[in-house]
């Protein structure tokens, strides 16, 4: 019994030492690289909301019915995959309590994404987005080459609760032949597990990781739809690494 115990131990020291965390940050404004703030956006570091610790990120996003342009709230990591890559990113969210699920507008909460301004074809280019609409949770991967972009979309993947902390974690193999694989799961449940598909795109640079609010659908379907113009979402214990316990919030 004594040597089977220490086998398993000596197993789990092996895999724990074996896992390499690319970042993690635990709710705080400092540690990223950029922040990414569109129109009336905000992006702040508070202490009165967190899901574990004493900080959390709160991003704010104020529709405009004059303004034309887009509605980011968001931190960005650079440097986070290449084509080739495994890894493993997680992040835990929290929608405001009167969050109105509008069943036919989307809210980007997450994407990978990089800068294509050089190809004539693109700009900045999202990946991987993970979004909802309603109270659903979506997300997608992107295939094909910057010029001739194809999208495959796996929609209402769990539901999604306001004023409730929910934990993603996400595991690609980020691969343009075929041959990727993309996972995601929603509270501890795994709800996506494809293999053997593209999972990004024919190019070899680096696409950055961010997290915020987005609210996509206002510039996307030229309106806001329902009847809440201030949107707040909260983000904490988001990382990056080469291991699943690297990005599960309640392993690091």
């Amino acid at each position: 019994m004594f040597r089977t115990l220490s086998a398993a131990a000596l197993l789990v020291l092996s895999l724990t030492a074996s896992a390499t965390q690319i970042f993690q940050n635990t709710g705080t404004t400092s540690g990223w690289d950029s922040t990414n703030k569109e129109h009336s956006g905000t992006v702040q570091q508070v202490t009165n909301v967190a899901y574990k610790g004493s900080t959390a990120l709160k991003m704010t996003q104020v529709y405009d019915s004059s303004y034309s342009g887009r509605y980011h709230s968001e931190v960005v990591k650079n440097n986070v995959y290449k084509r080739g890559d495994t890894g493993y990113y997680g992040f835990t969210f929290r929608l405001q309590e009167n969050w109105q699920f509008s069943p036919a507008q989307s809210y980007n909460i997450a994407q990978f994404i990089a800068d294509f301004g050089d190809t004539g074809c693109d700009d900045y280019m999202p990946s991987s987005m993970i979004w909802i609409v309603g109270d659903q949770l979506y997300t997608r991967v992107k295939q094909g080459n910057i010029c001739a972009q194809k999208t495959q979309t796996f929609p209402k993947l769990a539901t999604i609760s306001a004023g409730e902390w929910h934990k993603i974690e996400i595991q690609a193999t980020w691969k343009s032949d075929g041959t990727g694989v993309y996972k995601l799961w929603l509270d501890g449940k795994n709800v996506l597990d494809k293999s053997g598909l593209a999972t990004t795109i024919d190019d070899d640079r680096a696409f950055q990781f961010r997290v915020g609010l987005y609210a996509n659908g206002w510039h996307d379907d030229n309106g806001m739809k329902g009847t809440q113009g201030t949107r707040q979402i909260w983000y904490d214990q988001i990382a990056a690494g080469s291991a699943f316990a690297d990005a599960d919030a309640d392993q690091w």
